[in-house]
């Protein structure tokens, strides 16, 4: 399938990576439960999987979503204790927040080690890079905080990407991949290499480039299906051919990047690994570029519940995959579909009367995972209004906070009780909900909601009255507006007003975070800074809009108040990269021009 002296780790990184080439996996640590259902093999020396996370680099790439620091950080941490190998923090050279942001991970989330007893050392924290060495400066200076970290640049091999994109020939394509790694190389011992546009690129002329970087001192080489136009045995091949036609191909580990434009790239990064690939970059719940990436989740739990067909074997924390989905759902603004797999709501429900009839009987019969295998369990404690501290902290823990600091933790207790008093039950996505909801807020927010009053009936017109804390220059603003579609747009109106500013509202969702008369609500919107002539700002044609966009979230058991809440807290990012970019923190690359998709 491979070459035969396929080695995994490249022996002069050992000391930042030291990992075994070989395991042996005992099948007899499959869950008995399971044991009749599937043939068990006899012990079967595999391969690690590297699984290198690009959810806060590629998946913030995703329209409309950008992630503040401390949501960043908040990922980060759900990601090491899930078990991530690498974790690509960003992109430093983008912005001076985008490099503070990566440095901040590298110190707070790189020398972590809770839930990390499988793999027994850190995540390594990543950067990417363009073929420069201002940019590869760059990152070092943004990821050398962490105990292990890597370096990542990139440099289009396609022709239709070097004649129109780059403006120059193959030799010179050559010279600057080989010149940017040797330049990493003097920085950091883990250095990686991706050949942007490989499914479109000349496999020989590939080879040659591959070639050049591998002698110049590359331990990962990486092979991005950008576009997402390879399919799952062109893709396979291709990794079969470069690692059989590169010379050197056994001193370097392969990797997989695949885009998910045609609906494939789960099954090109499996067919990828039965290649000889031996790490693969995904993303939670797959966001990304267009389409997005591979969902990090499929391919887990396709070599989780195929243990005897893959080459290989991981060291996820599987139970963690589920909260991690819904954090990275909650902070990013990407609703999950139902019909989502492993991670969708519907993913374990069954309605057919004899899909049912069937479970009831032996699960197994129609479930090939069990929900507990991602971290959906049925929880026996209720908590509610005299719910004390310690059975808080407790649900915490078993939610994956248990590193929360004494001070958050009393601050989420008091949102809890006072959601408590308005609601009897509360359940774990009440909990997320709250959180998250507190992680997209945080502590240094211009406009601060104070209350709301509205009046809305029929046939009239809607009125509403906001009250906003400028913390900026600590002082109250009051305002009403008028609002022919309704409340929420009356809301709107006078935030507007409040704000001084005309806001295009571009999207809004609101959904219920669970179930019941006295179901949270959460809304998810998108804004622009575009002036616009219709009323309230709303949106007559968003494709015209060329500014930025930003995300808010906000969650109340009123909805019009959670409205309310994301619409300031979208407003507040905005006021957040006006002053960064006055102050020279913005992002001086622009993400929507795609110049770092891989």
């Amino acid at each position: 399938m491979f070459a035969k002296s396929f080695n995994f780790y490249r022996s002069s990184v050992t000391k930042q990576l030291p990992f075994k080439k070989l395991a042996t996996i005992n099948r007899s640590t499959i869950a008995p439960t399971l044991k009749q259902y599937r043939y068990i093999s006899h012990e079967v020396s595999k391969d690690k999987l590297i699984v290198f996370d690009t959810t806060l680099r590629d998946g913030e790439q995703s329209p409309g979503v950008t992630l503040k620091t401390e949501e960043k950080l908040e990922i980060a941490r759900h990601l090491s204790a899930l078990g991530i190998d690498v974790i690509e923090a960003g992109f430093p050279i983008a912005s001076q927040g985008d490099f503070e942001a990566v440095a901040r991970i590298a110190k707070e989330v790189g020398p972590l080690m809770t839930g990390r007893e499988k793999t027994g050392k850190p995540v390594i924290i990543a950067g990417l890079s363009r073929a420069a060495e201002k940019d590869i400066k760059r990152c070092y200076e943004a990821v050398s905080h962490a105990p292990l970290h890597r370096i990542h640049t990139f440099l289009a091999t396609s022709d239709i990407h070097l004649k129109y994109k780059l403006k120059f020939d193959r030799d010179e394509c050559r010279k600057r991949a080989a010149a940017a790694v040797a330049y990493a190389k003097t920085l950091c011992d883990d250095v990686e290499f991706s050949s942007e546009d490989s499914g479109r690129s000349d496999k020989d002329f590939l080879c040659r480039v591959l070639e050049e970087v591998i002698e110049a001192g590359v331990t990962t080489v990486n092979i991005p299906d950008t576009v997402g136009y390879s399919n799952p045995e062109e893709y396979g091949r291709l990794i079969k051919y470069l690692i059989k036609n590169t010379r050197g191909s056994d001193k370097v580990i392969w990797s997989t990047h695949c885009h998910d434009d045609l609906g494939l790239a789960t099954a090109n990064t499996l067919s990828g690994i039965l290649n000889g690939a031996r790490q693969i970059e995904v993303s939670i719940n797959g966001i990304g570029e267009r389409a997005g990436n591979t969902p990090f989740e499929e391919v887990i739990m396709n070599i989780h519940t195929h243990p005897d067909y893959y080459p290989v074997y991981h060291t996820i924390n599987t139970q963690q995959i589920y909260r991690t989905s819904n954090i990275v759902s909650s902070l990013s603004g990407m609703v999950i579909q139902p019909n989502k797999a492993i991670v969708g709501a519907n993913a374990f429900l069954h309605e057919s009367g004899i899909h049912q009839d069937g479970v009831l009987k032996n699960k197994l019969t129609y479930e090939i995972i069990r929900p507990e295998d991602v971290g959906i369990f049925n929880v026996n404690l209720v908590l509610g209004k005299l719910s004390g501290r310690n059975a808080f902290r407790t649900r915490l823990e078993e939610l994956g906070y248990g590193d929360m600091s004494e001070d958050d933790v009393n601050v989420a207790f008091g949102r809890f009780k006072a959601l408590a008093d308005n609601k009897k039950r509360i359940t774990d996505h009440d909990i997320l909900a709250l959180l998250s909801d507190r992680v997209s807020s945080g502590d240094s927010q211009r406009f601060e909601l104070q209350s709301i009053q509205v009046v809305s009936g029929t046939h009239d017109m809607s009125t509403a009255t906001v009250k906003l804390k400028d913390n900026s220059h600590n002082k109250e603003l009051v305002d009403a507006a008028i609002g022919r579609s309704g409340p929420i747009m009356a809301v709107f109106g006078a935030i507007q007003r409040l704000v001084q500013r005309k806001i295009r509202l571009l999207n809004y969702e609101v959904r219920a975070v669970s179930e019941g008369m006295d179901a949270l609500g959460k809304v998810s919107l998108r804004i622009t800074g575009d002036v616009d002539d219709s009323e309230n700002g709303e949106a007559k044609d968003s494709k015209k809009s060329s500014n930025a966009v930003y995300l808010g979230n906000g969650t109340d058991l009123d909805v019009v108040t959670a409205s309310a809440k994301a619409y300031i807290n979208a407003i507040n990012r905005m006021v957040e990269e006006e002053i960064n970019a006055q102050t020279g923190r913005g992002r001086v690359i622009s993400f929507n021009k795609r110049v770092v998709d891989i």
